[in-house]
């Protein structure tokens, strides 16, 4: 059977009742999910192959008052038996026709520099525009 990539909607939560383990760093939160789909700044595309949901490339439209509006991507993942088969490629084509669609100026991701990282990367053709990644976070 093909995998299917699309945004997934309101309509479609559940499909994230049957999802690979390898997709997401944890469990998918009904509730959260609810709260998820229902913000119109949040999006994510999903690939489905027959009833599981076997990757995901979760994005932000990014509002800003001196930019023009970007896409985010937060999140790319795809589960291990569907790795380099072109997935992931298609997971962020598809965030990115969909940010042409809804008038997004760019699009972006913050990456761990891995090998693995930049060779994905690089295959999409997207330029590097940081040398190091540096993450800083506090609970409140």
């Amino acid at each position: 059977m093909a995998v299917s990539v699309f945004i997934a909607r309101r309509i479609d939560a559940g499909l994230f009742a049957h999802v690979h383990e390898d997709v997401f760093d944890g469990p998918v939160d009904r509730h959260l999910l609810e709260r998820f789909l229902a913000a119109d700044h949040l999006q994510i595309a999903v690939a489905v192959d027959g009833d599981q949901l076997i990757g995901m490339c979760s994005g932000v439209i990014y509002h800003h008052p001196d930019k023009q509006d970007s896409w985010w991507i937060n999140e790319l993942g795809v589960a291990g038996p569907w790795r380099r088969q072109g997935i992931g490629t298609r997971l962020v084509m598809t965030c990115m026709d969909h940010a042409r669609s809804i008038a997004c100026h760019d699009i972006w991701v913050v990456a761990d520099p891995t090998a693995e990282a930049e060779g994905f990367w690089q295959s999409m053709r997207w330029t590097r525009t940081g040398e190091r990644l540096a993450m800083f976070a506090s609970d409140l």
